[in-house]
């Protein structure tokens, strides 16, 4: 893939099955064994065997190897196996990975997992405590003796200078929870099933770290999903509607670091993003106002304002304002504020029930969903279409 050109991936590959664990606080379980209970689980949606998989991709995260997976799976021999970097931005270049390996026949039927004890066992949020050196070490240390130690510290950066440059106050941010928790309290999956929330409760929720309060920041969760993929021509002979891999794309911005890109010129943006943007507008033929539903990595709120504009739904200021008037149906799972935080893959799984016509908060006439990856990190994209 060029960041100047169309590429050819488009429309020669769909994601033909999902699963889930269930998403919980405590799973009591490894999470080998969360991997293998996703991945039976999408094969069974799929309609097809262990026997049928002939390759795997997860993320580099992710404690569970693709060949014990198999193993504990029931899957043979493997032709493609990958593993895709940056936490979250791996979640729809593991698609991407797939949708090549298919493409190129190197593999006809492809698993992409994610599954972790994220709460129970290591908590994400409870920032660097211990680190092996290496060069993305060294771009930390910038920081880390100043206190920015966590996550939410480092959001809060980009954060606090986008309220500050386009004259806002973090209920902006506030627009953004309380849709996903508005949708979070219809799905029977999501851990906050039944318990939306108000810009009021947004702004009484305490601080983590200002301009972040509790209710910009995703959950920690344990969990497992999983995803099948292959042909478009294969995928017309299974069980669900295709989920058409339109477009996919990863992308790196200029001074790119993990989290911590404090030293571009401007911090009221997600240039990463605006890669990825480009090129699956490019590839796919479409614009913002194709699109149906957006399924937005949301681990903190004010990432999630800035791949609106990113993508050019709005202008560079006015998301909160896009949000609030509800003008695109966004993250109709609850997201990772209100269904779990899967580091993304729970999102592209409902991309994908968008599609098919099955989700909990079913979008009518729903034909074009564009999902994203994590943000301030190098990341990824989908655009899912429906067949035909």
């Amino acid at each position: 893939m060029s960041v100047r050109g169309r590429d050819s991936l488009g429309g020669r590959a769909a994601v033909v099955g999902i699963g889930a664990t269930e998403f919980s606080k405590d799973s009591g379980r490894s999470e080998l064994r969360l991997a293998a209970e996703a991945v039976r689980a999408a094969l069974d949606d799929a309609g097809l065997s262990p026997a049928d998989v002939d390759g795997m991709v997860t993320f580099t995260m992710d404690t569970s190897p693709e060949i014990t997976v198999a193993q504990a799976c029931g899957i043979g021999e493997l032709s493609f196996f990958s593993r895709v970097h940056y936490g979250g931005g791996a979640a729809c270049a593991t698609v991407q990975q797939a949708a090549l390996a298919v493409a190129a026949g190197i593999a006809e039927v492809v698993v992409c997992y994610r599954a972790f004890n994220e709460r129970s066992g290591r908590r994400f949020g409870s920032g660097v405590q211990h680190r092996e050196p290496s060069a993305e070490g060294a771009a930390l240390g910038w920081v880390l003796p100043f206190g920015l130690l966590t996550p939410a510290s480092w959001v809060a950066m980009a954060a606090q200078r986008y309220l500050h440059t386009y004259g806002l106050t973090p209920e902006a941010f506030g627009q953004v929870a309380v849709v996903g928790r508005g949708y979070a309290a219809t799905n029977p999956a999501a851990w906050f099933h039944g318990r939306p929330i108000t810009l009021a409760d947004h702004a009484a929720s305490r601080w983590i770290v200002e301009p972040l309060r509790l209710l910009d920041c995703c959950q920690e969760t344990d969990g497992g999903q999983a995803l099948v993929v292959t042909s478009v021509e294969r995928a017309r002979d299974l069980p669900h509607p295709p989920a058409v891999i339109a477009a996919a794309a990863q992308g790196a911005g200029r001074a790119q670091e993990q989290m911590t890109s404090f030293y571009r010129d401007d911090l009221t943006g997600l240039p990463e993003m605006g890669v990825v943007a480009r090129q699956l507008w490019r590839t796919s033929g479409l614009a913002p106002a194709d699109i149906d539903v957006g399924i937005l990595y949301d681990h903190f709120t004010p990432f999630v304002l800035m791949q609106l504009e990113e993508f050019g739904f709005c202008g560079r200021g006015e998301a909160a304002d896009f949000v609030a008037g509800a003008r695109l149906p966004l993250n109709t799972h609850g997201g990772q504020l209100g269904e779990a935080y899967l580091h993304g893959m729970n999102g592209v799984a409902e991309g994908v029930r968008q599609l098919r016509g099955t989700a909990v908060n079913p979008i009518p006439g729903a034909e074009r969903v564009l999902v994203t990856a994590g943000t301030g990190v190098p990341t990824s994209g989908l655009v899912l279409t429906s067949d035909g």
